[in-house]
């Protein structure tokens, strides 16, 4: 059995195989989720896992070099955003490197998602709690 936190064998083998730049979305339980992309749905009911549980666990795993977020959750969820950008900063500090953090329209965060490896959809249910992780490489 594996030894670290993340146990979901999709969504791990997933992060193994994200080459340099690819990127792998983390959603709420709303977001449209195109046919040609990789749903791992990880939802189980409102709330369960959150969003903010399901990043923790993935940039456990994951290098992060940049992430994209939508526009909207400054003012629709600033409360997400918050915490988001603060595990960000952690992640950082961890990694050793500054994560560039770039926003878009929401409509345009969704044409991002269509070059995703996978979508991950979570149980949260607040607004644009939704973001797009581009992998970089520790060396």
């Amino acid at each position: 059995m594996k030894k670290t936190a993340l146990l979901n064998a999709q969504l791990s083998h997933c992060i193994a195989t994200l080459g340099h730049t690819e990127s792998l979305t983390i959603c709420d339980a709303g977001l449209p989720i195109p046919l040609s992309v990789e749903r791992i749905d990880l939802a189980l009911t409102a709330g369960v896992p959150s969003f903010l549980q399901t990043l923790n666990v993935v940039t456990n795993e994951m290098y992060v070099e940049r992430v994209v977020i939508a526009e909207e959750i400054k003012e629709k969820n600033p409360e997400i955003l918050t915490a988001l950008l603060t595990q960000l900063q952690q992640l950082e500090s961890h990694q050793g490197n500054q994560i560039q953090v770039e926003f878009v329209s929401h409509e345009t965060f969704k044409k991002f998602t269509l070059e995703s490896k996978a979508i991950v959809r979570t149980g949260e249910c607040s607004p644009y709690a939704n973001v797009i992780l581009y992998s970089g490489v520790p060396f």
